[in-house]
């Protein structure tokens, strides 16, 4: 499933330019051409990595990445300017950039350099993935997981998950018939603060059901721990 990413750039050309080149290399794309915009999109979360202009109007690059850290949100920043100097890098990192690279830079970098932080930040890369014993192929019910491809399949019909549908599925099944906070899966999958009131985790979960649940209303795979959380409950 694409990556999706947040491009933050005030200038048009430019911006229209990068998220082409970016959709091209296959990511989902969304952008910003302010950073109090910017701001907003990031909160409501979602984004797997952040490609921010340094010089934006009504907000800047750093003072947007230090809003977003101070608020929990970790996403992958990979900050982009005309500056080259050590100290204005240095500056960048500071704020909680992730990479620092100027913006005349040949897209094949960009891309490259993209990739690294993504391999880096992943929530699936800091949790380690499914130990090396666990199996590729999970399966429960008429369903099918396939680790190796992320794949996911209902009988004869491959289900399309969203990427955090996906990352939430993936923790489950790497973590059957224990109780996960709600908590626990928005700071290990959205990234979030897990002090933040959201509906984030609730939402996906009934997404999961919708999708993968013979009944919805009444789950047999992942079923909610009044009080405490969800817990996935295979054969």
């Amino acid at each position: 499933m694409p990556h999706r990413v947040l491009l933050v750039e005030d200038e048009v050309g430019i911006r229209l330019s990068l998220a082409d080149r970016l959709r091209v290399a296959g990511y989902e794309v969304e952008t910003a051409e302010d950073g109090e915009s910017a701001l907003r999109l990031a909160l409501e979360g979602g984004f797997d990595a952040i490609v921010l202009d340094l010089i934006l109007p009504k907000m800047d690059g750093l003072k947007l990445c230090e809003e977003l850290r101070s608020k929990g949100i970790d996403t992958a920043v990979l900050m982009l300017t005309v500056k080259s100097d050590l100290e204005d890098r240095v500056r960048g990192f500071v704020a909680g950039a992730d990479d620092y690279m100027a913006k005349t830079t040949d897209i094949i970098e960009l891309l490259a350099r993209l990739r690294a932080v993504l391999r880096r930040t992943s929530p699936l890369t800091r949790l380690g993935g499914p130990p090396a014993e666990v199996k590729a192929v999970h399966e429960f019910g008429d369903v099918r997981v396939n680790f190796s491809d992320a794949s996911v399949w209902r009988g004869s019909e491959r289900i399309e998950l969203s990427r955090k549908e996906y990352d939430l599925l993936r923790y489950f099944l790497t973590h059957p018939l224990k109780t996960l906070a709600r908590g626990l899966l928005l700071k290990e999958i959205w990234r979030f603060d897990p002090s933040r009131p959201t509906r984030t985790v609730d939402v996906h979960v009934v997404g999961l059901r919708k999708k993968l649940e013979n009944d919805p209303t009444h789950p047999r795979w992942f079923r909610t721990v009044r009080g405490k959380g969800y817990e996935f409950v295979p054969e």
